[in-house]
């Protein structure tokens, strides 16, 4: 009997994607063997994410499309896992009867033996022990490998549906973590990023900064990354770490979401723009050549021109290495679904366009200063828009195109900078 075959579709954040390795990871280790043609598939699973309603949109149109090939192939099973599976569960079953399996992210261990379930099967309880889980997962090569260091989240902004997906704060134990990175670098990974809804809330027999320090001591890693960190919880000792240890990347990712403290307050962020400047301020102090971005919401319930206006005065002074811009998008069961002041549509994206062009300005201007320097870049693989070219991310973050051999694909090579553009920069190997 031939091996069966699974495809996994993803989307959404770097979680979901690792999440996705560890439901290749279940089934590999019980003999299904992966395909990337969802025609030639015996199990088909969907690793959605409800943060914003374009992944919940583009999720429900794949799942209606699938329909026809279920109705060919009836043997087929068809899972919908992460958070939309989390959240609407029956309601899945009742808009696409043709879903057998509905997996949330605290029960990712638990796939295989749910596979030859009978049809319309749901597990998404909550699972208190998931820190613990080790579960086994299949990795793209390319030199990087995304370790989860914690699950949930305890702040409740009232915009975000994560707490309600994904549970409450859990930390892992630091020595699984630790293993698991040594193991990595004995397999060959040169970098690893450090998961969790908010990293610096970790707390186990270490804090994040103890934690960070015991993974620069791992010598077979050469980067060590993390994402997200809340404004509210980046201490002093978490800076010191980053401006100290070798191994740490001179990049962090620090979510404003609005320059307004009204809309903060709104939001439930726990910090004001001028607490959060401060925190920018300490970071470029004493962390020589730090690269930092970040996160916006344009268009949040209430938020008005001069509110607007307050964001785009923050980019400005800040001047951030890029940023990630997005228009709200009420999710159901959050506070801010049912907050008074909801804006209107056309004002969001005109908003949007206004901060996003505002960006590119800041970041061509940033990424200009780094033309005729030499980064030390690692080669992720080809380029995605020229597969003539390597692409890889400097310590700083930055997309870097360039000319080279195949065989530096998981390496550290030296590049020479010699264009800089809005979104990467070329140049070429020195």
């Amino acid at each position: 009997m031939m091996p069966q075959k699974y495809y996994i579709e993803t989307f959404g954040c770097q979680m979901n994607v690792h999440d996705s390795e560890k439901m290749a990871g279940v089934l590999s280790k019980e003999g299904y063997l992966p395909t990337n043609d969802r025609w030639e598939a015996d199990i088909i699973i969907y690793n959605t994410c409800s943060i914003r309603e374009k992944a919940e949109q583009k999720f429900f149109s794949e799942l209606g499309r699938i329909k026809s090939l279920k109705k060919r192939r009836p043997h087929i099973k068809i899972a919908v896992a992460g958070c939309i599976a989390q959240l609407q569960r029956e309601g899945i079953f009742r808009r696409a009867p043709h879903v057998d399996l509905i997996l949330g992210p605290q029960n990712i261990h638990r796939l295989a033996g749910l596979v030859g379930a009978p049809s319309h099967t749901t597990a998404n309880e909550e699972n208190p022990g998931i820190a613990d889980n080790d579960l086994p997962v299949l990795r793209n090569r390319g030199g990087r490998a995304w370790v989860s260091i914690m699950y949930g989240c305890d702040n409740f902004c009232s915009y975000c549906i994560v707490p309600y997906t994904r549970g409450r704060e859990r930390s892992r134990p630091s020595e699984k973590i630790l293993s698991e990175i040594a193991e990595l670098g004995r397999e060959g990974f040169k970098e690893i990023t450090l998961l969790g809804q908010n990293v610096n809330s970790y707390r186990s027999d270490l804090d994040f900064p103890g934690l960070l320090r015991k993974i620069d001591s791992l010598r077979s890693i050469e980067r060590i990354r993390f994402v997200t960190s809340h404004p509210r919880d980046l201490s002093d000792r978490l800076v010191d770490a980053i401006a100290n240890l070798g191994r740490v990347c001179e990049h962090l990712h620090l979510p404003l979401q609005s320059g307004s403290d009204r809309v903060l307050n709104l939001m439930n962020r726990g910090y004001t723009s001028g607490e959060y400047l401060e925190k920018i301020i300490l970071l470029k102090e004493r962390i020589t050549g730090v690269s930092i971005t970040t996160d916006i919401i344009c268009g949040f319930p209430g938020e008005t021109e001069e509110d607007h206006g307050e964001t785009k005065k923050m980019l400005k002074e800040i001047e951030f290495d890029g940023i990630f811009a997005f228009k709200y998008s009420p999710r159901p069961g959050t506070a801010a679904a049912s907050m008074d002041g909801q804006v209107m549509g056309e004002v969001k994206s005109r908003r949007l366009s206004e901060i996003l062009e505002l960006q590119d300005t800041i970041t061509l201007k940033k990424n200009g200063g780094l033309s005729n320097t030499v980064q030390e870049v690692l080669v992720e693989g080809y380029s995605e828009t020229d597969l003539t070219m390597l692409s890889g991310r400097t310590r700083g973050n930055k997309i870097v195109n360039f000319m080279g051999d195949s065989s530096l694909i998981g390496s550290l090579a030296m590049v020479r900078i010699t264009e800089a553009k809005k979104h990467s920069l070329e140049g070429v190997a020195s």
